[in-house]
This record gives structure tokens, C-alpha cells and sequence, in this order.
């Protein structure tokens, strides 16, 4: 094995990655640099290629071309190496259902080298953690939803990894089982955890993502923080509300005037929604609704939302797929 030349900067170093089935190339010259003790949010529409990148990343599958290290060791020449340093959670539970929470903890610790007594030590603390002592004697196959998630990832970090690739984590979860998760993904990394998390939900890469990578066709087409890819997409959002239903028909005419572009109304709440550049062509628009003497009961100027982001970039939204024909070329790959 080697590590020369790496950075310690990096849990993540890929250059030109590319995985193949058949004439379809599913990743397609991907390259990444994921910082060490961050969350790296990896976003793309169904079939996209997250999953086979993150198989690759993972030593699951053999990339046709490029080259990575992961946790400074080559992912190809030290595979095993990479396997020590890493660990995954996939986006079904891969925890014996058959068994109860303690019973699947105790098995993967005395798998991984924990005597019996460390085992069942360890099984106990990652109960307490994840809140599932009440449940610890209980088959996983009682377990609600939030429970298995939680199950699932206290079991892939029985040893804590250098690395953990989440994988849709919180797919189908209500939202108090959607924000537990998210607590326990901080505290990985405040422990000193990497993690690459491939999510549909825009509103869990923005809360929880220090830098976001955009995959389309096998192609990363964006990264940055969730700032810098809102910023990439230019206009801002001029949020008015008004008095009056008279007000707000004769405020859309004249925003559109102005903008040239489609004003949102909502006619229920009083609002109008436009697409502005900047604060001071925002300013400009305010000031002359008011100069027509309409009433405006609020405004405000916003950035536009992540899934705006996600919708210009790829032209799909999170959940959508690519062909038919595609999807079932690449299986479950993508």
C-alpha cells in the first residue's frame, strides 16, 4: 500500500471516474474532492449514477476508467485498505429482521473483532445514542420506519468509520424521523466522520451539506455550497404582499412590465412572486407600486430555493427519472 503524494486534506480524491453497462456509460468522467470532516450532499435525478458512484467509491464495483483514493489509499491497488477505513449504508435496511436491535448489534461487533463482552457494551451505547433502548429486545421487523433507519446506521458504524457513504438515508420517513437522523449525521461528523450523502430531498442536502455535487447522465454539471449553486442560478425573489385584490392584479401587470418574465400570484394570500436580479432593480420595483399608490402590506428579496437550483441545472426534479428505457438499461446502477 501506499499513501504518498495524497493530501490529508481529502476523504475523497476521483478523477475521471467511469462506470460502464453496456453502450451506457452510467458515470461518465466524474472527479471529486470531498473534504475530510465534512457532509458532501450528492444530488441527481433517479438514474442518474449517485448509487454506482457511490458502489464505486465503496470497492463494490470496479471502475472502467479514472482513478480515486479514498482515505488517502488507491481504490483500485488497496481495496482492502479502503474497505477498513469505510462504511455504508445503503438505502434499504440491510440489518437481519429476524433478529432484535441488540441481538444485530452484538453479531456485527463480534463479526468485526469485539469480545463478547465489548460486543454487547458497544450494542448497548449505540442503543442509548439512537434512542432505541426501549426497543432493543424487539425484532427489527416491529420496528416503525424511523426505527430501522436508525438501526441501519447505528450498524454500519459499530466501528467507527473514517468514512460513511449514506445512501438516501432518510427515503420515506416522516419528518421527526427525517430531523433524528439528521442529528445523529451531525454528531458523526462532529465525532470526526466524513460523510458523502446522497439524498432526493433538496431540503436535507441544504441543512446538512457543507458542498453539493449535481450529477446528471453519469456527469457532475455543478458543485459548490448550497450558497454558491443559488447564486449560480442568477435571479433573486421578490416576495410582495398586498391589500387588495384590486392592488395585487394591477401590481402583477405592472411587475411583469418591468421584469419581462412570469409573476406567480396567489390571490388567497395577497402575493406576488417574481424573479429579480438584485436588491436594487428589487428596490426599482417596489418604488414604483408605490408610486401608483398601491398598498403593500409586506415585501421581501430571497435567493432562489434549492430545488429552483436543482430544477435549472438538470431540468428534472429530484424524484424524476431519466428514459424508461435508461432505467431499466442501468437496473438498480443508478
Amino acid at each position: 500500500m501506499s499513501k504518498s503524494n495524497v493530501s490529508d486534506d481529502f476523504a475523497i480524491e476521483a478523477v475521471n471516474l467511469v462506470k460502464k453497462f453496456g453502450d451506457l456509460r452510467v458515470v461518465d468522467g466524474i472527479s471529486l474532492k470531498v473534504p475530510r470532516g465534512s457532509i458532501y450532499g450528492f444530488l441527481g435525478p433517479n438514474g442518474a449514477g449517485k448509487t454506482t458512484t457511490i458502489k464505486m467509491l465503496a470497492t463494490l464495483l470496479r471502475p472502467d476508467e479514472g482513478s480515486a483514493r479514498v482515505m488517502g489509499f488507491d481504490l483500485t491497488n488497496d481495496a482492502n485498505h479502503v474497505r477498513q477505513c469505510i462504511s455504508l449504508t445503503g438505502q434499504f435496511a440491510s440489518v437481519d429482521e429476524d433478529l432484535s436491535g441488540l441481538e444485530n448489534l452484538i453479531l456485527i461487533a463480534r463479526l468485526v473483532g469485539f469480545s463478547r463482552k465489548g460486543a454487547l457494551s458497544r450494542a448497548k451505547d449505540l442503543l442509548k445514542a439512537f434512542d432505541l433502548e426501549d426497543a432493543a429486545k424487539r425484532q427489527v421487523k416491529k420496528y416503525s420506519g424511523g426505527m430501522r433507519r436508525r438501526i441501519d446506521i447505528a450498524a454500519s458504524i459499530v466501528t467507527s468509520p473514517d468514512l460513511l457513504f449514506l445512501d438516501e438515508p432518510t427515503t420515506g420517513l416522516d419528518p421527526r424521523s427525517r430531523n433524528q437522523v439528521w442529528d445523529i449525521i451531525r454528531a458523526l461528523v462532529r465525532n470526526g466522520t466524513t460523510v458523502f450523502l446522497t439524498t432526493q430531498y433538496l431540503e436535507e442536502a441544504d441543512q446538512l451539506a457543507d458542498r453539493i455535487g449535481v450529477i446528471d447522465h453519469g456527469k457532475l454539471i455543478a458543485e459548490g455550497t448550497s450558497k454558491e449553486l443559488k447564486a449560480s442560478v442568477g435571479a433573486g425573489r421578490l416576495t410582495v404582499h398586498m391589500n387588495t385584490v384590486e392592488d395585487l392584479a394591477k401590481a402583477r401587470r405592472i411587475l411583469q412590465e418591468m421584469t419581462d418574465d412570469q409573476v406567480e400570484i396567489d390571490e388567497r394570500l395577497l402575493r406576488l412572486v417574481v424573479h429579480i436580479a438584485n436588491h436594487i432593480d428589487a428596490a426599482t420595483a417596489i418604488s414604483r407600486l408605490v408610486t401608483e399608490n398601491l398598498q403593500i402590506s409586506d415585501f421581501s428579496m430571497g435567493q432562489p430555493s434549492l430545488d429552483e437550483v436543482f430544477l435549472t441545472l438538470t431540468g428534472k426534479t429530484t424524484g424524476q427519472s431519466e428514459s424508461n428505457e435508461e432505467v431499466s438499461n442501468v437496473d438498480q446502477a443508478g
